[in-house]
């Protein structure tokens, strides 16, 4: 990877693990797209998932984990002790290698702006990312949590969102997104239940209080324990190091008679935060961070790399298992319209296969210019057909968003009835232009047979069977849609269209 980016959701949700893993599966079902850690706290009721991917995959591998979440966490029911906004809380997005940290805001700004055009779940900007000054501490944003944001929105226009109208999500809130530095989330464990003492050092310590720079603090209580704690977001450790930290709570701790349990990392750190602690506590002198064996072998192993560029071996089930386990994961989406737009550009891609290795050929060397042709509009239907996948799953998602929209009084009945239509009808119309392009794409690989390599011949049969999976299933996912549909009209029309798509099949085999 040329430029790398890390992004650390917090998902309202700590207890479910099957759900939890869902959601991962989703944010995971992209291209270029890699799980470091995953954290679930029970009491806290709230999950940090760290992954990491490119500049131009990690936005949207976030946006499939925001609308996975709003399908799956109804905040109306969630209690927890971290305060929450959302289903998916927060979004922060780091920059860790060819990317800056404007980069980084650029994609937030871009994310934000898809979750509430896609999902309809209103979105605020924090941290490098914020608009306003007082929206750069997430605190500020988050005060009220669901239910205060949710009645407040409706007096104060100074709480309305970056994006979307002046309403919370009923059920997935608000999503907070920024971009920042590598934060450090440390939680400290007190001998104590009593709550107020953890927050009395929590708010001794933080820099809002007048404490440490770059420190954001908060006492919360541990039920399962029996315990409080001082939950603690360290947003430049280098600014203020992990030690300092640790010692102050200490401490505190201790001049109001109570001692420190143990201390816990939440997510990843960053291996010079703890070199900064054992330098801090055991007072070394001269030390240089090449004395640290793994970073001296992490040195040699780059140089040698650099001189021996050697291209990694192909890991093909980690490249399909991230969307093999999203469509296995026990929820709506993604389903059988993401799988058969999957297998259209499947197919498309294996007919680019064949024409290009032809194209080496000099034999072949008369229907270069078809081959050629049809090579191009291939890959475009191949790129069309993967937008698909997260098309379908999101018009599928703004189905039951629509289900879920309030019905008490006669204007929220028809409000849900508009859009009930409205997202059946791009339900229906998503997997029609998919029948659509693996129909083009059977019409292509079906003429190639006659001027491709004899030796590839196997491989266009399987494109060709591919495609027309894809062709069958789009189909049935469009008929699947139309009950939902009252435009009469609408229906049949694409009624029509569909039986017209139907009625295409497999060349014939020679």
């Amino acid at each position: 990877m040329q430029t790398l980016v890390e992004c650390v959701p917090n998902f309202s949700e700590g207890r479910d693990r099957e759900l939890v893993h869902a959601i991962i599966a989703a944010l995971l079902a992209g291209p270029e797209v890699y799980l470091l850690d995953q954290e679930m706290d029970a009491d806290h009721n709230r999950s940090v998932i760290t992954i990491v991917g490119t500049r131009e995959s990690i936005g949207e591998a976030a946006l499939r984990g925001i609308g996975k979440a709003a399908e799956l966490i109804d905040l109306t029911k969630h209690q927890g002790a971290h305060p929450r906004l959302g289903a998916t809380d927060v979004v922060p997005f780091v920059p860790i290698a060819g990317v800056t940290l404007e980069d980084c805001v650029r994609i937030a700004e871009w994310v934000a702006e898809e979750a509430w055009r896609r999902f309809q779940i209103p979105t605020y900007l924090y941290e490098a990312a914020a608009r306003q000054p007082e929206r750069k501490n997430l605190e500020n944003i988050r005060r009220g949590q669901f239910e205060g944001v949710r009645e407040e929105l409706r007096l104060n226009p100074e709480r309305r969102p970056d994006f979307g109208e002046a309403a919370l999500h009923p059920t997935a809130g608000a999503t907070v997104v920024g971009a920042r530095k590598f934060l450090i989330a440390y939680n400290i464990n007190l001998n104590t239940p009593e709550v107020a003492l953890a927050k009395s050092i929590a708010k001794k310590i933080r820099a809002s209080s007048g404490g440490f720079p770059c420190v954001k603090a908060m006492g919360v209580e541990l039920k399962a324990r029996n315990l409080a704690q001082v939950s603690i977001n360290l947003t430049d450790f280098e600014t203020t190091p992990l030690g300092v930290v640790f010692d102050a709570v200490t401490a505190e701790a201790a001049a109001r008679g109570v001692n420190v349990l143990g201390s816990e990392i939440v997510g990843l750190i960053p291996r010079r935060a703890l070199e900064d602690v054992a330098v801090h506590h055991l007072k070394l002198e001269n030390f240089r961070p090449e004395l640290i064996v793994e970073n001296r072998l992490a040195e040699v192993l780059a140089k040698r790399t650099s001189h021996a560029a050697q291209a990694p071996a192909a890991n093909l089930r980690g490249l399909a298992e991230g969307f093999v386990a999203a469509v296995a994961a026990a929820t709506p989406t993604p389903g059988g319209g993401s799988a058969a737009a999957l297998a259209g550009a499947l197919g498309a891609a294996l007919g680019e296969m064949v024409a290009g290795l032809t194209l080496k050929r000099k034999s072949f060397e008369a229907h270069h210019p078809a081959l050629k042709a049809s090579l191009d509009r291939l890959t475009q239907l191949r790129s069309h057909l993967l937008e698909n996948l997260d098309r379908d799953a999101q018009s599928y998602q703004a189905v039951m968003a629509a289900f879920k929209l309030p019905k008490t009084t006669d204007a929220e009945q028809a409000a849900r009835a508009q859009a009930i239509e409205e997202a059946s009808k791009t339900a229906a119309l998503v997997p029609l232009e998919t029948a659509e392009l693996c129909a083009e794409a059977i019409r292509l690989v079906g003429a190639l047979r006659a001027i491709t390599l004899a030796q590839a011949a196997s491989d266009l049969t399987v494109a060709l069977h591919l495609a027309e999976a894809g062709r069958k299933g789009s189909l049935e996912n469009v008929h699947a849609n139309l009950p939902s549909i009252q435009d009469r009209d609408w229906v049949a029309r694409v009624t029509l269209q569909a039986r017209d798509l139907d009625a295409s099949a497999l060349p014939a085999q020679t």
